[in-house]
């Protein structure tokens, strides 16, 4: 279900609540714990937010805004990287991952079961162009333990926090 205040139709509502889901997003990339090539941080946690929260159209529009200010220097990326060179490195198919999960998260609706198997699924729709991404970089055996494995028990935790804020904000 989505928020009352997040379905509101003008256009300039829209730009403002895309604008401020970037910059949560933002905000949420710089919360790291260190590991290489990829970072865990918040940002999936987000992306899952802003697409069951907002709809699909708002989290598509915000997290293609969030890319779009990384790729024109805005310090929005983990650890305050930016620029085209950013969407180039071992990240960026996580990064290009966010606009598919935010899309899939929308549909988030109905039943605790259905809310859960749809916020986890698009929690994992990330990982395809992430680790496909990362196979380039490091080969394909190692992408899967460094950009997946390694990610499992932390995707079960932020699924589990997108859904029990989901069900919160819907009473």
């Amino acid at each position: 279900m989505q928020l009352p205040i997040l379905a509101a139709r003008s256009r300039l509502a829209f730009a403002g609540f895309a604008l401020l889901g970037s910059a949560a997003l933002a905000a949420s990339a710089q919360i790291t714990l260190p590991m290489w090539p990829v970072p865990a941080t918040m940002q999936t946690l987000v992306v899952l937010l802003l697409g069951a929260l907002g709809g699909s159209r708002l989290g598509l529009a915000a997290v293609a805004l969030y890319l779009a200010e990384g790729a024109m220097g805005l310090p929005v990326f983990a650890g305050g990287a930016a620029g085209p060179a950013a969407l180039m490195g071992p990240t960026a198919g996580f990064l290009l991952g966010f606009l598919p999960a935010a899309w899939l998260a929308g549909f988030a609706r109905g039943g605790l079961l259905r809310q859960g198997g749809v916020l986890l699924a698009a929690h994992l729709l990330l990982f395809i162009p992430g680790v496909a991404w990362l196979a380039q970089f490091v080969g394909f055996e190692k992408a899967m333990m460094v950009g997946f494995v390694l990610f499992i028990p932390g995707t079960l935790v932020k699924t589990a926090l997108a859904l029990a804020t989901l069900r919160a904000a819907a009473r």
